[in-house]
């Protein structure tokens, strides 16, 4: 049960995501990061069906790069969100992508941005967002607790009764999750919540 959020705050932007990665009724593993850092200043979350996910994901982060190599200059987060959005568009009428994305990132001159994009390719700049089962929970709390201006200490508490929320009432919450942040300094992995270790079976 997938749970991906973020939010915008006062020059940065957070996005969470859980970290299990699951077929049908196993866990295979609960330390699996599925927010990727696009480049210094952007990251993109995905949930979907996983070889979707994982290939898609590694798709825009290399044409992303490849864009920077081409021309000397990075793609702005709102480029970058045009970019991923036509790609899904293109593939839609020929072997979809069952991914929906998260993309934060800063811009020098328009600060921090969020875009949600689904598997369907529509587009939308956001100030809080989610996916998957979680967000069904991680939503309605933000409505209750989100305002424009968050600092990143309200914003982390924030996050923190989210994951709250969805550890004590979804049925099948998944035990762990990631949070990242990206700022002027840069996108970087902030911190885990974490309720399930994993062990080695020797």
């Amino acid at each position: 049960m997938e749970c991906v959020f973020g939010l915008v705050g006062n020059g940065f932007a957070i996005l969470v995501a859980d970290t299990s990665a699951v077929h049908s009724i196993l866990v295979h593993k609960s330390n699996e990061d599925k927010i990727m850092v696009l480049d210094s200043h952007k990251l993109i979350a995905a949930s979907g069906e996983p070889g979707d996910r994982v290939q898609f994901t590694e798709f825009i982060q290399k044409n992303v790069a490849l864009y920077q190599f081409r021309n000397g200059i990075p793609l702005t987060t709102a480029a970058a969100a045009n970019f991923t959005r036509g790609e899904l568009a293109t593939a839609l009428r020929k072997s979809p992508y069952m991914v929906n994305i998260l993309l934060a990132g800063y811009d020098k001159e328009t600060g921090p941005s969020l875009y949600y994009i689904d598997y369907i390719a529509s587009l939308h700049k956001v100030d809080k967002g989610a996916f998957g089962y979680g967000s069904y929970f991680s939503l309605s709390m933000m409505d209750r607790h989100f305002h424009s201006g968050m600092s990143v200490e309200e914003a982390v508490d924030l996050v923190d009764k989210c994951i709250m929320e969805i550890r004590s009432r979804l049925v099948v919450a998944p035990p762990n999750f990631v949070i990242k942040i990206v700022d002027k300094d840069g996108a970087r992995e902030y911190a885990w919540r974490e309720s399930v270790k994993e062990t080695t079976v020797s």
